[in-house]
């Protein structure tokens, strides 16, 4: 699915300006998550930046041991509207 020739159709805006308005939103999500602010999409979902904390792993090839850094990830949780509307 081609999110900017969706949001075009659903519109009256042409599709470059829909794909402005597309990458403004994905912009300001990003940049809250940056901030390590909650994104809340009422009745879609939220999205939140997660820390994960630095661990020990095994390299599959060889089996020894490493360290893994601390790394940030983005989660999302499925709002009541979404998870009604899918499932």
């Amino acid at each position: 699915m081609d999110l900017i020739a969706a949001v075009a159709d659903g519109t009256d805006l042409s599709r470059a300006k829909a794909g402005e308005v597309v990458d403004s939103v994905f912009g300001a999500i990003i940049d809250a998550l940056k901030k390590k602010e909650e994104v809340r999409l009422v009745g879609f979902g939220t999205f939140v930046a997660a820390t994960r904390k630095a661990s020990t792993g095994r390299n599959p090839r060889t089996g020894e041991e490493m360290e893994i850094p601390e790394s940030t990830t983005v989660r999302f949780k499925a709002g009541k509207g979404l998870k009604d509307s899918v499932g």
